[in-house]
């Protein structure tokens, strides 16, 4: 039987969300209902912060035959975490400057009833991610919106854009390089093909942002299941 004939079930991957959720410390699996249709992962209900809704989202992609998560927890902050709008913008101004990786002067922040938008220019990828993995610890955080830019110093031949990204999958990632093709458009990389799985996409994803004068990365990439 074929990776792609040999999908699991609908039941089957909802007993190992639940598991996933029970083993993930941080959060709680009374906290969030799950189902699953055709491969889909749908979860529900209220957390108190947004660093577990995002939890419990990683823990649905880390699992096989999960094609897609559709999260629709939410957050209900207790009074103990509640923070005015200007509290909760000067933590994130701060959280970013103390960021050895995320370049704090270029940014913006902006904050409307706890969800917090960030704008402004970083050089490479791996900053854009850092700013917004520091933003969701914070306590008061209700939803963070990704705008940064990426705008790269350097600025290689696409060629060689297109050939760093395939010799980086190909050296850090597990993925089978015959399911994937790479081009670049302009500054963007695009990255067609199959994978084994979420974790194995968003490795994709991430390496590809990793090369340099990358200034966008689209992915079209169905998980096998």
């Amino acid at each position: 039987m074929t990776t792609e004939t040999a999908r699991r079930g609908d039941t089957e991957i909802q007993r190992d969300v639940l598991e996933e959720l029970r083993w993930d410390a941080r959060v709680q699996p009374n906290e969030v209902g799950v189902t699953v249709r055709d491969g889909v992962v749908v979860l529900t209900g209220w957390v108190d912060n947004y660093a577990k809704r995002w939890a419990a989202e990683r823990a649905a992609h880390r699992l096989r035959g999960v094609r897609g998560v559709a999260n629709d927890i939410e957050v209900r902050l207790p009074g103990s975490a509640e923070r005015t709008d200007t509290e909760l913008a000067t933590a994130v101004t701060r959280s970013l400057e103390w960021d050895a990786f995320v370049p704090s002067e270029g940014l913006d922040v902006t904050v409307s009833n706890g969800w917090v938008m960030l704008r402004g220019e970083v050089e490479w990828g791996y900053q854009r991610l850092a700013a917004e993995r520091g933003v969701r610890r914070l306590a008061g955080v209700r939803g963070v919106t990704n705008l940064i830019a990426v705008r790269p110093g350097v600025r290689p031949e696409p060629d060689e854009i297109k050939r760093d990204v395939r010799e980086a999958l190909i050296r850090t990632t597990p993925v089978d390089m015959e399911r994937i093709t790479v081009e670049v458009d302009g500054d963007e990389v695009v990255v067609v093909g199959t994978v084994r799985s979420w974790q194995e996409r968003e490795l994709v994803e991430r390496t590809a942002w990793s090369a340099p004068g990358v200034c966008a990365v689209r992915t079209r990439l169905g998980v096998l299941g």
